[in-house]
């Protein structure tokens, strides 16, 4: 924060910011309101391969 007060990011990059947050914001909200989709479930585990000796 001290370096932000020493030398503040331009209008540009605080929109930008600004924008990236609103995404997450309206991502999480969007799986919060109608849950996980289904085609990004994995459908059970992948097989364990075995470790060379």
């Amino acid at each position: 924060m001290s370096q932000w007060l020493r030398r503040p990011p331009s209008r540009r990059r605080l929109i930008l910011m600004g924008v990236a947050v609103a995404l997450c914001l309206i991502v999480f909200a969007f799986e919060r309101l109608y849950g996980w989709p289904s085609w990004m479930t994995v459908n059970g585990r992948m097989p364990r391969v075995p470790r060379p000796l």
